[in-house]
């Protein structure tokens, strides 16, 4: 069982490249996946992309890069003439405008404005700078899922110790739902003996005990939420369980529910609602699973 939450750090030092990868997970329904990196890295967006896919299927996941090439290569420079003749056409227009100033247009003036001297991208992939990120990306993975599997197992002893209180729940309401109808039959009975004496209809009595018991016959959800529960232990085995557990989770609650409706009970009720709390919390905790 996996967390959605995690933190993992990635590092490549080598030859003169020193490059981390940062990746951050929180929950979210589907996965949402950003990459922040420098405008060397564009050419490998997709390549991160079907790296972290790969790896998980649900949350919204950062990817941060960050990168110093300290490779010594050659180096090619070009220069952009319509800057460049752009600031002389500025430098003419103050001079002409401002009587006095020294006119210094001189090729090293050229050399030290911004923009004119570019240094050119280098074209194509780096191997080598793509295999230290497929390194440093791959590391970082590992490491978030290592902490997403340790949070994941925190969650499902937190889990299972839940759905336990709710099997208990649930065995303290099949056991007292049977003594509820005999128990309205007596009262029933008792009230009307009261008021009619000993001319009382037995037979018409029983008819409505059993109608009431009908009404509040709660058998079919108990056996159901039973089942769920075997599921729920089932599933909670497996590794990516986030969506089966959030649809399961939503039938607990629908027999919760329909036994707190049926329930003429004070005891019957209680017990329901400490359970639909226990399902809430558990609702509430798969949310966070992957």
């Amino acid at each position: 069982m996996y967390s959605m939450t995690g933190y993992g750090k990635g590092d490549y030092r080598k030859d003169g490249i020193e490059l981390t990868v940062e990746v951050k997970s929180v929950n979210n329904r589907f996965l949402d996946l950003t990459v922040k990196s420098p405008r060397v890295f564009a050419c490998y967006e997709d390549l991160i992309r079907s790296y972290v896919r790969e790896s998980i299927t649900r949350g919204h996941v950062d990817v941060f890069v960050s990168f110093t090439d300290k490779r010594e290569r050659n180096k090619n420079f070009f220069v952009d003439l319509g800057v460049a003749k752009a600031y002389e056409a500025a430098a003419k227009t103050l001079k002409s405008e401002l009587n006095g100033v020294k006119d210094d247009l001189t090729l090293s003036f050229y050399l030290r404005l911004p923009d004119v001297v570019k240094q050119e991208d280098a074209e194509g992939e780096d191997e080598e700078l793509k295999n230290a990120l497929v390194v440093a990306l791959q590391s970082a993975l590992d490491n978030l899922l290592k902490m997403r599997l340790a949070e994941g197992e925190r969650l499902k002893t937190d889990l299972l110790s839940r759905v336990e209180t709710v099997s208990a729940l649930r065995e303290e309401i099949k056991t007292r739902a049977p003594l509820v109808a005999e128990e309205y039959r007596k009262k029933m009975t008792e009230r009307i003996h009261e008021l009619v004496g000993s001319g009382a209809d037995e037979a018409r009595i029983l008819t409505e005990a059993a109608v009431f018991s009908d009404k509040c016959n709660i058998d079919e959800e108990l056996t159901r939420l039973s089942s769920h529960i075997a599921e729920f232990y089932s599933i909670t085995k497996e590794k990516l369980i986030g969506r089966k557990l959030d649809f399961l989770i939503q039938e607990f609650n629908r027999e919760c529910n329909t036994i707190c409706s049926k329930s003429n009970d004070s005891e019957v009720t209680r017990s329901a609602l400490m359970m639909k709390n226990e399902i809430e919390k558990i609702r509430e905790q798969i949310q966070n699973i992957e």
